[in-house]
């Protein structure tokens, strides 16, 4: 059986929680307060957001070898959902759960590469 490293199981925890949030945020916040929080843009990144980070921990949970190339991918996308997070406003979950799994995400994809 995979055994999960005390870093891995963090990462995987962080997407986890970011891909809640952002999913929760985007349905239960954005889609009621409209306007600037459904533009196509803002959307699709915080909708993109959710998808990577599910991802993200599904590969770590499922142990395939090349999880850092995700991590990665998901740490950007993570600080980019941040950014507009902020930018749109009223999001504060949100932009901490993504700040939170970009920064677990970066040091994942740092370990994998360096393996």
């Amino acid at each position: 059986m995979h055994q999960l490293s005390s870093e891995m199981k963090s990462c995987v925890e962080a997407c986890q929680r970011c891909y809640t949030a952002c999913l929760q945020t985007s349905m239960q916040h954005c889609l009621e307060v409209g306007g600037k929080h459904v533009e196509p843009e803002h959307f699709r990144l915080i909708s993109a957001c959710a998808e990577v980070c599910r991802t993200a921990a599904a590969l770590m949970l499922i142990g395939w070898e090349h999880h850092g190339a995700q991590c990665g991918i998901c740490a950007q996308l993570c600080e980019d959902c941040a950014r507009d997070c902020e930018r749109v406003g009223g999001m504060e979950e949100c932009v901490a759960a993504c700040r939170a799994c970009a920064e677990e995400c970066r040091t994942m994809a740092i370990r994998a590469m360096a393996a």
